[in-house]
């Protein structure tokens, strides 16, 4: 790409990896670096007609949430976790992201975040990042408490509960269905 020019790179972090959200820190670790290499990288190689966009999703409906790991209580962990990975309210269809991140990239952008609620918790971090950790361990408080749990790791799939074969995790059944996640 250099010695052509031109060229695009595209790196997908996470939302995670501008805010870090309680209990994915392992996850959040991994896109942080993702997000800085992305960023260096977009600095470093510009000057020579490449550009490198790092996107940053918040919650997207692939389905995947069936195969993703859960510790502690995990039935509990996972209901949370489905219910609003696959809430149209709070989820992204990956249709969309798709869209836009090849629109993002057609513009040599250097950011994208996809999804009104990342947006809005990346440009909160950004303003007042004391004010959205103390928020965030707000939330902390609602989210399952892991003493007294076990430390085996459970898939989605098998961490199943009433809650989460209702309809409400509905569109991530479909997404898991037409992205190979079953």
């Amino acid at each position: 790409m250099i010695e052509r020019g031109r060229g695009r790179i595209v790196n997908i972090a996470s939302i995670g990896g501008k805010v870090s959200i309680p209990h994915l820190l392992p996850y959040g670790c991994a896109k942080f670096a993702v997000t800085g290499f992305s960023e260096g990288l977009h600095a470093e190689v510009k000057k020579f007609g490449v550009n490198v966009l790092t996107v940053a999703p918040g919650l997207l409906r692939t389905g995947s949430h069936l195969n993703a790991e859960f510790k502690g209580k995990h039935e509990q962990e996972y209901g949370w976790f489905a219910v609003s990975g696959t809430n149209p309210l709070i989820s992204v269809s990956a249709e969309s992201a798709a869209r836009q991140i090849v629109a993002a990239t057609r513009r040599n952008q250097a950011e994208l975040i996809v999804g009104w609620q990342a947006k809005v918790l990346a440009h909160a971090h950004g303003v007042a990042p004391g004010l959205t950790s103390e928020a965030l361990a707000l939330v902390n408080k609602l989210l399952p408490d892991a003493r007294g749990a076990g430390k085996e790791k459970k898939t989605g799939r098998e961490s199943q509960s009433t809650v989460t074969r209702s309809p409400l995790t509905m569109l991530g059944k479909r997404a898991a269905l037409r992205y190979n996640q079953q």
